[in-house]
């Protein structure tokens, strides 16, 4: 018999689904406050990876992602109240089903004035979730 699970580019997939590798996990737990915009774009973006494992990331992600336009970086308690409650997110991240094509989706939507979150669902388990905040219109 083959192996029961494959470590593939950060996902470990197995028979119940897909999850966030753990040692990824880890390192996003493990990773000191940002000191400067490059440092924080290294944090967006490792865990912008895994944005599909996550409820609400647009929403989480908003006051760290704000500090990225020019001359706002500027950690304030909001700012770093996100990073602690993103790197707590990351912790519970759930696995995800592996998609069946031969079966039926259920798409759960919510959306506001400032953020659209998706769930993307089949036999009532998590395939995927998309969360993205809004831009103003001119």
């Amino acid at each position: 018999m083959g192996p029961t699970k494959v470590d593939y580019l950060g996902h470990i997939i197995a028979k119940d689904g897909a999850e966030a590798d753990p040692n990824k996990i880890q390192s996003i737990v493990d990773w000191p406050l940002p000191k400067t915009t490059k440092e924080l774009r290294g944090f967006l973006g490792l865990t912008g990876y895994y944005r599909r494992f996550m409820v609400n990331y647009g929403k989480v992600a908003a006051p760290l992602t704000a500090l990225l336009w020019k001359g706002a970086f500027t950690w304030m308690d909001k700012a770093r109240e996100a990073f602690e409650a993103w790197k707590k997110a990351m912790i519970s991240a759930q696995i995800l089903a592996l998609v069946d094509f031969s079966k039926p989706f259920n798409i759960e939507c919510d959306a506001s004035g400032v953020y659209v979150g998706v769930v993307l669902m089949q036999e009532s388990r998590h395939v995927a979730y998309m969360s993205k905040a809004l831009s103003e219109i001119s």
